[in-house]
Formats: C-alpha cells, structure tokens, sequence
C-alpha cells in the first residue's frame, strides 16, 4: 500500500529532485494499471451476459425477443454512457468521472444478480452500459494523458489487452460456475441461481477498481484546464521530473485556449459551424472499428460456427482460440507500436482484415445448403476457420488497440473531452447496429454476401487511413 500512497503525494518531492530529469517509470506504470481496470471491466461486462442468457429466459419466462433485448439493452446503454463521460471528464475532471464508473460498475453486477423481472434487469444492464461506455473512452484518454509521448502508445494499447482478459475471463468464469451447479439455472450458493452468481463475480474487480483510483492523481491536463497550476505541476514532476514539469505545464497552458473552459461547442469550426475535420476523422475510425465486423465474432461466435456445421462443443473451442489469437495480437501491437507508429499498424490491419474477409465469404459461397437448411462447407471448413482466424488476428494487431490510442490522443487539449464524446457515441451506435443486424441479415441473405459487406468496409478502411489519418507517434499531446 505504501508504494499506491505515493501516487497521489504531491509532497515530499526531494526524491523526485535528485533525478529530475528521469521518468519516473513504476508510477506510470501503475497508474496506467489502475486506469486499465476499466477496460477490464469493460470486457468482462460485455462477456458475462453470454453464460447467462438460459438462466434469464427461465428466470423472467421471457420470449427470444425479450431475451435479445435483455442481452442488447447494455450497448444503449454504452452509447449514452461515453457521451455524457467524454463532457463530464472536463467538467468534473477524468479520474472523478472514473470514480462514478466504478461505482456504476458496482451498482450493475449487484443488481443484474438481484433483479426480479426482466424490465428490473434491464435497468441494472443499462446502468452497467453506462459504465461500459464510460470506460471505454476515459481509459485510453486517460492514460494518454499521464504517458510519456514515446510510451503512450503501449500504455494506451494494454486497454485493449484488458479487454480481451476481461472477455475471456467472463467466460471462464461461468464455465466455472456451471460446472459446479450443473447449468445456469441451478442453484448454487445459499440457494441462489447460477446466473446471478455470475454478475456477482464482477464485484470483485469492481470494488478493486473503486477502491484504487483514490489512489491515482488527477490528469495534469485537466488541472491545466482548471488553471491549478500548483497541483498539475506536482503530478508532473513525480511523473517526469521536475525540471521538464515545468516546461511541459507551460506548453499544456498554451495548448488551451484560456478565453473560455472546454465547451461541446468547441468542435465547430466558428465561421462555418460546421464540425472541426479532426472529429470526423475520430468518428471514421471509430465507426469503421465496428463496420468490419469484429463483433459479430465477439456476441456471435458460436452461432456462426454452428451456422456452418460445426458442432456445439467444437464452435466453444474455436472462441476459445480465437481468443488466444487476439491477445497474441493485442501483445506484439503492445511492444510494437511506440517504434512503427500508428497509422502502419492500421494500414496493415485494414489489408489483412479485407482479404481474410473475403477468404471466408469465398469459403460460405462455396458451401452447401443440408436438408435442415444448415450450411455445410466441407472441404471449405478449414478455410474459413484459418481465415476468421486471420480476421481476428489482424483486428486485434491494429484496428481492436490503435483506435483507442489514436481516440485518447489525437484530439487537441481544448477539445479532447468533446471529441471522445462524439467519437465513443458514434463507436456504440455502430456496434449496436452491427449488433442487432447480423441475425438478420444472416438468415436473409446468408453468411457469404454478410461477409462480403463487412469486406466492403475493411476495403474504405484502407483508404481512409491513407487519405485522413495522420500519424501521432512520440507527438506531445499539445502538438496535436
């Protein structure tokens, strides 16, 4: 406890003043640990519902529509939750807006294991949405924000590194559980459903979330944006020093413009009103994030493989290894991308994910309908599972990660708060749409043309980098 106390001292400084000049590497570090436990939270959030959807049905006695609606109603949720997050962080400042959020976090996993009816669970879902959403863009923004420029991009890309974790050990997590019990609706401890156990798993890393941020300092960048000078300058110098503490809080002062606090209007341009091209470049990429299609992988993954031929057993393995590919991706990015830079690794994601897409919709059209009306692919079986393999893999190496560092720090210091507001709301409409559409247009137009949609998508990904996105690597944020 000694060593997260220290994190929050704006005192006692004489340590810091004998290598003034050097980083101070284990309290970044451990203040970006701390900030990720949101990202963690994110993906365990978004992974739990998936064990749980059985004992909901039994539970409520809802139809599949109702059903879907439970399971969907969080992504309305994170929608609202990284708007009024993205405004309220240069209101009330980032790491106060975190704490709400871990709050949130907690609210959600008590109440989704205590509701009664299906409307109750609906409202502890949505209120975990929230949380999602929140954490979703403060995480990155945040670590932005306390990184050195030639450490920000790793720091920012172990979000999605947690993400993954938190995915994949929602999973584990309930697997676990129902191999005690028997199935999710059985009762386990003090005869209480499995399911609801499984939201209660989510308090423990919840309440160690609250608990550490009290241990985290404010972001220097909203302390300049509140003019307090005094305390931005101590986070500074335990940070980096406190001799470029000094020169970086006068550069971060002149980055903002001290007429007026950042407002949601700031991301107009005055003479025209129209939005500033730098926030339509945050809602390309993070609209495209979602057009390829990576979540149909994340909510779908095993409908799709049963849609195939596979059976149940061996579609549960297949996530499982895609989930071993993702975070072998997510590592190699992680060590990566402060050397080859942010935009290469976008390029070459956008490359991969276009022909392995097209690998797989080649593999669906040459599959064959049985007389159940389930497609077969034979022959085509090992193809499409070594190219959705391929699509996971180059998501996760580029678009998954870099998206967030390039949100949390491509915006200017006046309008960061705004920026990440309109880029995550957009972020969660399209991953609502993408959502809600797939079963659709699964059944309506079949896996191949679906596929070659989200191929499509990957294609203007290529262009979009290459026309709009400029690189940031080992950029000060105030060069922005």
């Amino acid at each position: 406890m000694t060593i997260t106390k220290n994190l929050t001292s704006t005192h006692d400084l004489s340590a810091e003043d004998a290598h003034s000049n050097q980083e101070n590497l284990l309290q970044i570090f451990l203040i970006a640990g701390v900030a990720t436990i949101g990202g963690f939270l994110f993906g365990f959030d978004s992974g739990v519902i998936n064990g749980t959807v059985d004992g909901l049905k039994m539970a409520f006695n809802s139809d599949s529509v109702a059903t879907g609606f439970n399971v969907a109603s969080m992504l309305l949720g994170c929608a609202l939750g990284a708007f009024i997050a993205g405004r309220s962080a240069d209101i009330y400042g980032r790491k106060s807006i975190l704490i709400v959020t871990a709050v949130l976090f907690i609210i959600s996993s008590l109440g989704s294991g205590i509701a009664t009816s299906s409307w109750e669970f609906v409202v502890y879902r949505l209120i975990g949405g929230l949380a999602v959403g929140a954490a979703s863009v403060l995480t990155p923004a945040y670590i932005s924000e306390i990184a050195p420029a030639r450490l920000r991009g790793m720091l920012s890309s172990i979000q999605q590194v947690a993400i993954i974790s938190g995915l994949f050990l929602s999973f584990l997590s309930n697997y676990v559980l129902v191999k005690f019990s028997g199935s999710s609706s059985a009762e386990l401890w003090l005869n209480v459903e499995t399911w609801r156990w499984m939201f209660w798993v989510e308090l423990i890393p919840a309440i160690l979330f609250l608990v550490t941020l009290f241990f985290i300092p404010e972001s220097p960048r909203y302390l300049a944006i509140k003019n307090n000078e005094k305390e931005g300058i101590a986070v500074l110098t335990r940070l980096i020093g406190a001799h470029k503490a000094q020169s970086l809080w006068q550069d971060i002062r002149l980055s903002l413009d001290t007429a007026h606090q950042p407002k949601l209007s700031d991301v107009l341009q005055p003479n025209t009103k129209k939005l500033k091209p730098i926030i339509w470049v945050g809602i390309g990429l993070a609209v495209l994030q979602q057009l390829v299609g990576i979540n149909v992988v994340f909510y779908y993954g095993a409908v799709l493989w049963q849609a195939v031929g596979f059976s149940e057993t061996d579609s549960l393995f297949i996530n499982i290894i895609s989930g071993g590919v993702s975070i072998l991706a997510c590592v190699i990015t992680l060590f990566l991308i402060d050397k080859v830079g942010r935009k290469p690794f976008l390029l070459v994601g956008s490359l991969g994910m276009s022909f392995s897409l097209i690998g797989l919709a080649v593999s669906f059209a040459n599959g064959t309908v049985d007389a159940q009306g389930q497609l077969q692919l034979a022959e085509w079986g090992f193809a499409a599972l070594v190219n959705a393999n391929l699509y996971v893999f180059f998501f996760n190496l580029s678009w998954g990660p870099v998206m967030w560092v390039m949100l949390g720090e491509m915006f200017p210091n006046q309008i960061r708060g705004s920026g990440l507001a309109i880029a995550g709301l957009s972020q969660w409409i399209a991953n609502f749409v993408i959502t809600m559409t797939f079963p659709l247009l699964l059944t309506s137009i079949g896996l191949a043309i679906t596929y070659s949609i989200y191929a499509f998508f990957a294609f203007i990904s290529i262009i979009f980098v290459l026309w709009f996105v400029v690189e940031t690597k080992g950029k000060q944020l105030e060069s922005m």
